[in-house]
């Protein structure tokens, strides 16, 4: 009797904390917005950011020079960097997940079917073209959904649409619009495009808008929200076609409606903030050590996760040195040894 009301509260305890640690992710990311928002060149007190987000809903007053000085600083021009930032974060970090439990392989990143390559080179053809902010995006949008399309028409033509063969199409995909983009580096002006180009390529959030937003936020958060509710079919596809099949998952459907909205809401991400690259890697194993494999509570993990991780990022390329880092700089610096360290975790599972 003693032995068994010693074992007994395990089961109760084990539950309550698994949604413990379900709740850091989203905890990371409400913190990293508030400081995000609360610190820059013009650093506020994190309860005065909260009051001010209060008065502004309504709930306390304010004075009337502090708020219109704080509407500035806050709303008109941090609050559309941090928006970025949590979105682009968020569909790097469950796109990399998604694409994960595809190929069955923890390290795909959203650049496997070439969606990064082809959408670095539409940015620097609308470069080339015009230099206008909204073709760049245009044109990033539209050849990063074109070299995805080459690299699955490949994997149809060659191999029935295989993994194998998916793979395949997306690393020739990826080399043909690598090959452009280098051609477009070539005939750039030295000193004017070329720069621009090079720029873009390291990635920035300082172009972002609330035009930008406006577009781009409703399709982006439709694509997490919908790759979140595929996470049981996704976890039917890590154990095999044939599996997935007996439990009545339609298999061909669920992988090219996953990868169509990956490939959309990474396309978007290289359209706003150029290239970033890491977090779409790094952050999907981080997630599976706090919340397990399972993807009903990776994915969602993993979008909170990737916000917390490029806003802390974009706080360091802001505020490191005087002048701002692109911040696909900050965040390899930071992948790199994130990733040692979730790879000492993880390597026996690997290997």
């Amino acid at each position: 009797m003693a032995e068994a009301a010693s074992t007994h509260p395990l089961p109760a305890t084990a539950p309550a904390a698994a949604r413990m640690r379900w709740l850091v992710a989203p905890l990371l990311a409400l913190a990293a917005t508030l400081a995000a928002l609360s610190f820059g060149r013009y650093p506020l007190p994190p309860w005065e950011t909260v009051r001010f987000l209060f008065a502004a809903a309504g709930f306390v007053s304010m004075e009337p020079e502090r708020y219109a000085l704080l509407h500035n600083l806050i709303v008109e021009i941090r609050l559309p960097r941090v928006l970025a930032a949590i979105l682009v974060g968020a569909s790097l970090s469950v796109s990399g997940a998604a694409y994960q439990a595809l190929f069955r392989n923890p390290l795909v990143s959203p650049g496997l079917l070439g969606v990064l390559a082809g959408a670095s080179a539409g940015a620097a053809l609308g470069i080339l073209l015009d230099g206008h902010w909204l073709l760049v995006q245009a044109g990033a949008f539209v050849m990063g959904l074109a070299a995805v399309g080459i690299g699955v028409g490949i994997a149809h033509l060659f191999g029935g649409g295989s993994i194998i063969m998916l793979v395949l199409g997306g690393i020739l995909s990826g080399a043909l619009f690598t090959s452009l983009l280098t051609m477009v580096k070539y005939l750039a002006d030295p000193y004017s495009q070329l720069p621009a180009i090079v720029y873009w390529l390291m990635g920035s959030l300082g172009q972002a808008g609330i035009g930008d937003m406006a577009w781009a936020a409703p399709p982006m958060l439709a694509g997490i929200l919908l790759l979140c509710l595929m996470g049981r079919a996704l976890d039917a596809l890590s154990m095999g076609d044939d599996e997935a099949r007996a439990l009545g998952v339609p298999v061909t459907a669920v992988r090219l409606t996953a990868i169509a909205v990956a490939t959309l809401i990474s396309a978007l991400t290289v359209s706003i903030a150029g290239m970033i690259g890491w977090i779409g890697l790094v952050v999907p194993h981080i997630a599976r050590l706090l919340v397990g494999p399972g993807n009903a509570r990776l994915l969602p993990a993993a979008a909170s996760l990737g916000a917390a991780f490029l806003l802390f990022a974009d706080g360091l390329a802001r505020n490191l040195f005087a002048a701002e880092l692109p911040i696909g700089i900050v965040t390899e610096l930071l992948g790199i040894p994130v990733f040692l360290l979730v790879l000492h975790r993880v390597r026996r599972g690997w290997t």
